[in-house]
């Protein structure tokens, strides 16, 4: 009897499979845990990878970039203050002065520059990848755990499974989703005037930039938050189409991690 043919189907399909479940295999233990692909979460990405630390990024939407796709109402334009401009330009992304304080960024140039930044860099990034719990070992944030984005949508029933970490960045933006499962659930006290997440105040950008560096820290062992999660959980301003305070908050809570776990 002959032997079976290659067939392309087979082949191609096999490919993507063994190649994903690598993948995810050798991220189920990772040093840095991130969750959410916006600006902060892949510039802390870049930097933590680029010293050597496995980082994974989980992203819930099929396209990481966080807001910065849609610029402002649509129109594929943001701004950078000067100082945050050279952040960008670190990962190739081109900017253009617009007076003698600020960059205008287009903005699917920047999107997908700081997410091929970070891949290229050695961050891995899952995206349609929900995560739904946090790991707490002693009292250490240790983990996340994980589900298809489309599951929780749909209200399945289905397990999740789980990776471990030494480091846990919040990087969900507006919601803080992962340090409301940490104050909420897991009932822990963080680095915040209450202990608790004090929420978003109205629109400020100048007060708003300030904070969101300001507000980035560790808030409880193997937790820590940045972007726009620092700034809701410290009750700071939102400040809209500006992304300064992000770039400049990713790239500090990498040092802060770094400096925690020994890089």
């Amino acid at each position: 009897m002959s032997e079976k043919p290659e067939v392309m189907e087979e082949t191609i399909s096999g490919a993507i499979v063994r190649r994903y479940f690598e993948k995810l295999e050798s991220y189920l233990a990772v040093d840095v845990a991130i969750v959410g692909a916006g600006p902060s979460g892949l510039v802390a990405a870049h930097d933590l990878a680029k010293a050597g630390l496995k980082v994974a990024v989980y992203e819930s939407k099929l396209a990481p970039g966080g807001g910065t796709w849609g610029g402002g109402m649509l129109f594929n334009e943001v701004t950078v203050q000067n100082d945050a401009a050279e952040i960008l330009h670190e990962f190739g992304i081109a900017t253009r002065p617009y007076d003698a304080n600020y960059h205008t960024v287009d903005s699917v140039e920047m999107a997908s520059g700081l997410i091929f930044g970070a891949r290229r860099a050695g961050a891995v990034i899952f995206n349609t990848v929900k995560v739904e719990d946090i790991v707490m070992h002693d009292g250490v944030v240790s983990g996340v755990v994980i589900n298809w984005n489309p599951v929780a949508r749909l209200e399945m029933h289905v397990d999740p499974i789980v990776v471990t970490s030494r480091a846990l960045i919040d990087g969900t933006g507006h919601p803080s989703e992962i340090i409301n499962k940490a104050v909420n659930k897991a009932g822990v006290k963080v680095d915040s005037p209450t202990g608790g997440i004090l929420g978003e105040k109205p629109m400020w950008m100048a007060d708003g930039e300030r904070t969101t560096v300001m507000n980035t820290k560790r808030l409880y062992p193997g937790l820590y938050a940045s972007g726009m999660a620092a700034n809701n959980v410290q009750g700071g301003f939102r400040m809209g189409p500006i992304f300064g305070g992000m770039l400049k908050s990713g790239r500090k809570i990498a040092e802060i991690v770094k400096a925690d776990l020994g890089k």
